[in-house]
């Protein structure tokens, strides 16, 4: 099975192609030849994942799928969510996020926070048997992981938020944990576990 991940980014796609292994065949933005910058204008999770995958089916006429994820902050009321690739600037910025973050938390002991992914899916359903006329259909996805913000960074691996995300159980953070762990315990995770659930009892 083939399917197109409506993304370029590396840490994503080894994080997915891992989780779905050899028997689905993930493709990103870059094998279709696709170097659109994809707007993502929605104000929620669900909406920007859903913008992602219908651009990609509109222009391809593929079966595809795409993410957002938010890290929501209790004590920010739930920011910066959607905003959270971009909370320091438009530049995507990893540690300026996370400075920004750390910054607007303070010394604020309430620290409890969880990282949040929607996947949308996207997929051409045959309507008759001979193919002549089909419809799509549209599946979405959730994963959630709980846990706290800590004060400083720790860890090299990962990428996001990772050094200053701590997840619930654990006393490392994501990027401290290394790949393996984070890969069968993150919110990607759960989410892309669900999306291979259902990609693989079809």
């Amino acid at each position: 099975m083939k399917i197109v991940f409506a993304t370029n980014n590396q840490h994503k796609l080894s994080e997915i192609r891992s989780i779905l292994g050899e028997s689905v065949e993930v493709l990103s933005l870059k094998d279709i030849g696709c170097d659109v910058d994809i707007p993502e204008t929605g104000t929620t999770l669900e909406e920007n994942a859903l913008q992602k995958a219908q651009y990609v089916y509109d222009h391809y006429h593929i079966d595809c799928f795409a993410d957002d994820t938010g890290l929501e902050v209790n004590a920010l009321n739930g920011a910066p969510g959607v905003y959270s690739a971009r909370y320091a600037g438009e530049g995507h910025d990893s540690e300026a996020n996370m400075t920004k973050l750390l910054k607007e938390l303070g010394e604020n002991n309430n620290r409890k926070a969880r990282f949040r992914t929607v996947i949308a899916l996207i997929q051409k359903k045959n309507v008759c048997p001979c193919g002549c006329t089909s419809i799509k259909e549209i599946h979405q996805f959730e994963g959630i992981v709980e846990g706290e913000i800590i004060r400083e960074r720790r860890g090299g691996e990962g990428f996001g938020y990772d050094p200053i995300f701590q997840p619930e159980g654990y006393d490392k953070t994501f990027a401290e944990l290394g790949m393996e762990i984070k890969n069968h315990i993150s919110h990607r995770a759960r989410a892309v576990q669900k999306l291979a659930e259902y990609l693989l009892k079809k």
